[in-house]
This record gives C-alpha cells, structure tokens and sequence, in this order.
C-alpha cells in the first residue's frame, strides 16, 4: 500500500531548491530562533519543511485509505463525484479539470473529504464520500485532521505574533464551527507517459491560508522570486512541505509570500511510479472578507498602503475567492485561454 511503499530515491543532479527545516516543536515551545526562521521562510519564498509534526502514522493511514478507495472500480466512486458547482469536495476523476489556457485535461484522480464533513460525520454538511471513507472516518480520517489543524493553527498563531495582530486573529478567521473549504486532498497520479515538461498541475497559488503536503516522489517545483528557472523541491522523509497561499497574502497586506509553483512529473526512475499525495489545505471561512487586516496592524497598514492601489482590497469573500478558483478549472466550463487566465490567476505577479 502507499503508505509503506519504498520508492526509488529522489535522483542525484536534479536542480532542487533547499528549502529551511522547521522544527515543529520548537514552535510549539515558542523557540524564538525558530519562529524567526519560520517567518523568514513565509515572507521570502512562502515554503518550508516542517519535521517532528508527530504525523507519521496518521499520513500512512490515509495513504492506505486513498489506495483503498481509488481501487474501487468506478461505477461505485462516481456516484460520489463532486458536483458541477463551486465546490471540489467528493471524488474528482481523470480529466474532469484542465490545467492551462490549452485546455489541457488534467491526468491526476483525487478526493477531497471537507474539514466540515469529518468534524460533524457522520452528519453530512457538504458531501458525501465513498463506503472506504465513511468506514475510515473515526479511526483514520478525524485524526488525521485534527492534527493538522493543530499544526496550523499554531503556525497562524506565531504569524499573529509576527504580524502585530491580536493573538488568535488569523486563527479566528477560519473557525471549524463556521463552514470553510477546508479539506484533505488525496492525489493518485499515473506514472509519467507524457511528453517531458507537461504538468500535472499548471503554474498557480494555493486559494487558501496554509498548505500541508505529505509526498513520496518529486513533482512539485517553485519558481523562485526574481529567477525564471523552476526547481524541485526534494522530499524529505518525515517532513511535510509547507507554503503560505492566497489568503495569508492577503491578510497581511503582501508581507507573506504566495508563491507560485506546479506540478509536474516526477524526476528520473520516480517517473516511473505513480505519484501519490496527501494535502491538507487550511482555508479561511466562507464569509471571511478577502481584505488587508490593516485596523488591527500597523504593520499591515503600512506594507498595504505600499502597494499598488487595492491591491488587497479584493472586495470578495474567500468563499467567492475560492469558487472563482475552483470554476476557472472545470472541463464542462473552460471556454478559451484568456478566461482560463483571468479567472485562474491569484496574487502571484508573474503571468501563468
């Protein structure tokens, strides 16, 4: 199972990007050193590692689950296919999205179980998931969840610090009682057979606050602030990778790097295997205005008054933000390459 799989190494002579290692627990004892080199990592290129996240276990788990439900043959897992609105929860399959202005359908099957749906389970708030998810929820979905809402709010917690903002803001800005697109995300795709350079996801932002990522093989690749070479970010065993996404960006009027990056195959004798992922992607509450926190930071008042104006004054709610995002990549929807862009782009400043 994926979980336990051993896959081939990340290769040697791969241009990879050496992103800072944060150490959770020091974060969690308010290490100051630690802090300083977490913030430094979300203002200069919005990634790092995070190691000692004590959830091993609980991304094994959901590894096996994912292969699990993925095996199921898809007359009993389209039923549970996400529906044609501004939502990605549910089961997604191959090609249902597209992934540049081409409309390039994408090659990757996933499911996305929403934050929402496994607090309140086995009360449907959202969606409904196929029989391997339901049966797993208690034992292996809730916990997996629960810790990695743990392990964000104590990195919005240390950016509240950062920032000048009241202790509990940014945390208070995606409650779990208050509905959100907060969801875990199970990512299978099938060994590399494409022409080289074809992604599996196209250059783009995160839509939300944070992103945690459990990965067993490359892909994933940043382009780096001022270059215009993208670059590998190496998996590390143990380590989750992190990055800040829209949301942060924008509450902290641009102080906080989103930045952009994809997905491609991976390098070498990984691309022979499928390439599997577990993300967890904290996001703000629907209702949750898109707008610079500058009343409560003068910090935040002045890096937003330094930026072109209403830049950070989206006038949508991360709701509205999210469904633009979510809608500019359905299949049944794309339309030409301009509308694909306009609708896709995030804060990012180069153009995708």
């Amino acid at each position: 199972m994926p979980g336990l799989v051993k896959f081939p190494t990340f290769p040697e002579g791969v241009h990879t990007h050496p992103l800072l290692v944060i150490d959770y627990d020091l974060l969690k004892a308010g290490d100051q050193d630690e802090i300083d080199r977490l913030w430094k990592a979300a203002t200069e290129l919005g990634f790092w590692y995070l190691k000692n996240h004590g959830m091993d276990d609980e991304v094994n788990a959901m590894f096996d689950l994912g292969a699990e439900t993925f095996a199921l043959p898809p007359e009993e897992k389209m039923p549970y296919h996400y529906q044609q609105d501004s939502s990605s929860f549910g089961y997604k399959s191959m090609g249902a999205t597209v992934i540049d202005e081409k409309g390039t359908k994408d090659s990757t099957e996933t499911m996305d179980v929403a934050q929402d749906d496994v607090l309140a389970y086995p009360t449907k708030v959202h969606h409904a998931y196929p029989p391997p998810v339901g049966a797993a929820m208690a034992a292996t979905v809730r916990p997996f969840v629960r810790k990695s809402m743990a392990v964000s709010f104590c990195v919005l917690g240390v950016m509240d610090g950062k920032l000048g903002l009241p202790r509990g803001t940014l945390a208070g800005l995606s409650r779990p009682e208050e509905r959100s697109g907060s969801t875990v995300r199970l990512i299978r795709a099938p060994p590399a057979n494409s022409p080289a350079g074809q992604t599996f996801l196209s250059p783009h932002t995160d839509f939300g606050s944070l992103t945690i990522l459990h990965n067993r093989l490359g892909g994933l690749q940043v382009l780096v602030p001022g270059g215009e070479d993208w670059q590998y970010v190496k998996p590390l065993e143990g380590h989750a990778i992190c990055n800040i996404g829209d949301a942060l960006n924008i509450f902290s009027g641009g102080i906080m790097r989103s930045n952009i990056h994809r997905v491609v195959p991976p390098p070498k004798e990984q691309a022979k295997f499928e390439r599997w992922s577990l993300v967890f992607f904290t996001r703000p509450s629907f209702d949750a205005p898109m707008r610079a926190l500058t009343e409560q930071s003068t910090l935040i008042a002045d890096a937003a008054a330094n930026a072109p104006a209403g830049k950070f004054e989206t006038g949508v709610t991360a709701g509205e933000w999210l469904a633009r995002r979510i809608l500019t990549t359905r299949t049944n929807r794309f339309k030409d390459g301009d509308t694909y862009k306009a609708g896709f782009k995030g804060t990012e400043d180069l153009k995708i």
